[in-house]
């Protein structure tokens, strides 16, 4: 299996060496260098606190094709959305900074999945409820661009269920469920699920 090319960005060496020690051992990814970072599928960002910088980087970063990764301490719920709008499928915690995680998480970003902490995402989604209901929907802010096919499965997927539960409740196939997400997230252009469900929840969609 070829391993995933990861590019770590920390803002100080200590840190750098750091996770490039929790990456080294790994049979399914690869850390590249300054003159690799190009060929990066992941890039893994590693601030010392989200400050505008970061964001700053973040969007500069956004615009070539590696899928970004976010390592911090704490985020607070507007630094979450700003680092969703800003291309970030997936946030560690440092504290919850394993060997066994980072690869999970980067493989997976790898393949266009996102992965965010449950009481983070649960936040994400909350903020973008009270969006809709305050802000965009008082001012008549909609847009319609989904199937009625796509609500259900993005309803389910804002209620927490897998994809094998959301199958089963809505008596498709597992595959189907996953098309219709890859549909969604291709057309829209979104990172992930958490980034199609807020997308939906901002459009007064679901």
């Amino acid at each position: 299996m070829q391993r995933v090319p990861v590019y770590v960005q920390a803002t100080d060496p200590i840190t750098l060496l750091g996770m490039k020690s929790h990456l080294s051992g790994s049979a399914e990814v690869r850390v590249v260098g300054e003159t690799e970072r190009e060929s990066a599928s992941v890039t893994v960002v590693v601030p010392d606190a989200v400050t505008e910088e970061t964001f700053a980087t973040l969007r500069e970063l956004r615009r070539g094709p590696s899928r970004l990764v976010l390592i911090s301490s704490t985020l607070d719920d507007a630094q979450l959305s700003r680092a969703v709008e800003c291309g970030v499928v997936g946030v560690v915690r440092r504290s919850e900074v394993s060997s066994a995680r980072l690869v999970q998480v980067l493989v997976g970003a790898a393949r266009g999945e996102g992965s965010v902490p449950g009481d983070l995402l649960g936040r994400l989604l909350e903020q973008m409820g009270r969006l809709q209901r305050e802000v965009l929907h008082p001012r008549g802010l909609t847009l319609r661009g989904l199937t009625t096919r796509e609500v259900d499965v993005l309803r389910l997927v804002a209620d927490g269920l897998e994809t094998r539960e959301i199958a089963s409740q809505l008596s498709y196939s597992e595959r189907t469920v996953k098309n219709v997400l890859h549909e969604v997230t291709t057309r829209l252009q979104l990172r992930n699920r958490a980034h199609a469900v807020a997308y939906a929840l901002r459009h007064d969609l679901i």
